[in-house]
């Protein structure tokens, strides 16, 4: 990646799982630790850029599973965190998140749930791919209608669209089985708007890089556990958590790389068979 101060630069996070207590733990691990030791490396990491003018994020995005089992004390929690850094940060749902109040919490002038926003002449669009009860990915009508309607109005705009499910298979069978079920009707849409550049999700919890002829599909690890990519049945490592940085350019061009923490997560029970 290039430090360059005039694209805009995104932070993606992702699958936080964050519990109702900070000392909570899942799989054995705390991952409220993890989610903070992430966006803290990542903040430091771009201050101690070289450009003086460009040492901060353009935003900060959230793809997903913020929660575990969500209260609004967990949200509450992720929202103090981010506030420190004064930085405007966008919140989507996963399958684990409660959407309503998540829309509750992150509701300030900076951190909030909007589905549209826009930046110099890129926008990002966010989805709802959330079946409520259940761990899959759908969009529904009403979702595919708001994204054709933000890409036919703004064909001026490059776009990146944001999502918790994955949208091309993993080689996970196991978890391909939660992919967005009608993915067909995304991609019919996404292939009419050469303006989209890029596609990034959650959920998968590990690394995903696909380029297409016209854009590029990207998903991110978890700021917490790790899914054992290839396997045909639910698996976690103790692979590092990470994050993705996003580089978005005026002439639309997106480069983008995934970072990780120095050392694996600690305490992780592999043995279990659910999350």
């Amino acid at each position: 990646m290039t430090d360059n101060p005039a694209c805009l630069s995104i932070l993606q996070l992702s699958d936080l799982h964050i519990l109702a207590a900070p000392e909570d733990k899942l799989l054995g691990i705390n991952t409220e630790h993890y989610f903070h030791a992430c966006l803290e490396q990542a903040i430091r990491l771009r201050s101690r850029q070289a450009f003086a003018e460009k040492r901060h994020f353009d935003l900060i995005l959230l793809t997903g599973d913020l929660a575990q089992d969500p209260c609004a004390a967990s949200y509450r929690r992720i929202l103090n965190s981010l506030e420190v850094y004064e930085t405007p940060c966008i919140c989507l749902p996963g399958n684990h998140d409660d959407y309503e109040l998540m829309q509750q919490v992150f509701n300030t002038d900076s951190i909030h749930c909007r589905k549209q926003v826009f930046l110099d002449n890129w926008q990002l669009i966010s989805l709802n791919s959330q079946i409520p009860g259940k761990p899959g990915g759908h969009l529904s009508n009403e979702e595919l209608a708001f994204l054709e309607n933000c890409l036919s109005e703004n064909p001026n705009c490059y776009a990146l669209i944001a999502v918790h499910h994955h949208c091309l298979e993993t080689k996970s069978s196991w978890m391909d089985t939660m992919i967005i079920d009608n993915s067909r009707e995304l991609w019919a849409i996404v292939d009419k708007y050469p303006q989209v550049k890029a596609i990034t999700t959650g959920h998968i919890h590990q690394i995903l890089d696909i380029k297409t002829a016209s854009l590029r599909v990207l998903g991110v690890p978890s700021t917490c556990f790790q899914f054992v990519p290839g396997s045909t049945e639910f698996a976690v490592n103790d692979t590092a958590p990470g994050y993705r940085l996003l580089e978005l350019y005026a002439d639309g061009r997106v480069e983008s790389e995934v970072i990780r923490l120095a050392e694996p997560v600690a305490g992780l029970q592999t043995n279990l068979h659910e999350y």
